[in-house]
């Protein structure tokens, strides 16, 4: 079951500090250089002995160090004197609360996630960071889907990298054998006629796949729906990720949906049981609330997804219960509610 973090109080070690306030920062929204302050001391930090911290805590010689600043300094220098640092205490009290009203039972029904990505794409922290996040925020499972090749502007994976990639995912979950599943994934690339952006070698050997469109957002209608209606009816493909490819809010600015036949693709989606994403991230909001009624009235399976490239992010989850339990899809028809046993065995070809 996902829980709200509980606020961090004294003692604090400056790692643990330094971590929560990034957290704080990505699930809110902040803007990525104030995070990515925080995120490096962290890395800095991890890299030097505990002493070493606390002797250049007490002597004012922090800022020496390469990757740590004045405001950094400062949450170190409190947490080494046992206090919880002034900028974490405001941001658990002012940022730490529910990012929703509504959608607390859908939300406390979760128990994983289908799509996420981490620094070997386009994401902005290391593997075993978003791994961490998502236990501290009681998921049992969670799919590493970073990029396919063709999406370079993201460092989409070549067959050599996603094969690397697998590798470190094997040791992650014989460290975490019985406490967490990290599952091998993908969001691979709809190509336009429909055929996926990965061999179907490495395809084979992943569990869980999330196809969505990148491309071409503004091809003509017929098209667009012979495209995704081949996607969805890949024996491969598991979830379709947001459908429609719009934004509504951000800093990339608005972009209008794609046009296509949602009831074609609904029905096919039925039909193979492929799970329509309902994409939490604010800026997406994907698909809108007219095409999740469609595809409830359809009988599609939904998956509750964070698209998070950031760890904070992972809590995003909120924004996409609250639609979805406002809108009256059932727990039950939500894959991210379900144990990793039946996620495997439902993603299985």
């Amino acid at each position: 079951m996902v829980v709200l973090l509980e606020p961090l109080e004294a003692p604090v070690e400056p790692v643990d500090a330094l971590r929560r306030i990034a957290f704080l920062l990505e699930r809110t929204r902040a803007g990525t250089y104030r995070v990515e302050a925080f995120r490096n001391a962290v890395k800095r930090l991890r890299s030097l002995d505990p002493d070493e911290v606390r002797e250049r805590a007490e002597g004012g010689r922090l800022q020496e160090l390469e990757g740590i600043g004045r405001s950094t300094a400062g949450v170190i220098g409190e947490a080494v004197a046992g206090d919880v640092p002034e900028y974490l205490a405001s941001l658990q009290e002012k940022a730490g609360g529910p990012l929703v009203d509504g959608g607390d039972a859908m939300y406390a029904a979760l128990r994983g996630d289908c799509h996420l990505h981490s620094d070997w794409s386009d994401g902005g922290s290391p593997i075993d960071e978003m791994v961490l996040t998502g236990v501290e925020l009681g998921h049992d499972w969670m799919v590493l889907t970073d990029h396919s090749p063709q999406l370079r502007v993201a460092n989409g994976l070549t067959v050599e990298r996603l094969r690397q990639q697998l590798k470190i995912v094997d040791g992650v979950n014989r460290s975490l054998a019985g406490q967490f599943t990290l599952l091998k994934g993908i969001e691979v690339d709809i190509l336009d006629d429909g055929s996926l952006d990965q061999t179907d070698e490495m395809l084979s050997r992943l569990d869980l796949v999330t196809a969505s469109v990148h491309s071409k957002l503004r091809m003509n209608r017929a098209p667009m729906t012979k495209r995704m209606v081949a996607a969805v009816s890949n024996p491969r493909v598991n979830v379709l990720g947001h459908c429609t490819g719009r934004l509504v809010t951000g800093s990339r600015g608005t972009r209008p949906q794609s046009e296509f036949d949602a009831r074609a693709v609904f029905e096919a989606c039925a039909e193979h049981d492929t799970a329509v994403e309902i994409n939490s991230r604010p800026e997406r909001c994907d698909p809108p609330d007219e095409l999740v009624t469609l595809a409830l009235e359809i009988g599609c399976l939904f998956s509750i997804d964070s698209d998070a490239h950031a760890p904070g992010q992972l809590d995003m989850k909120a924004y996409g219960c609250e639609r979805a339990e406002r809108l009256g899809v059932p727990a039950e028809r939500v894959v991210t509610t379900w144990d990793v046993d039946r996620v495997r065995e439902w993603a299985t070809p």
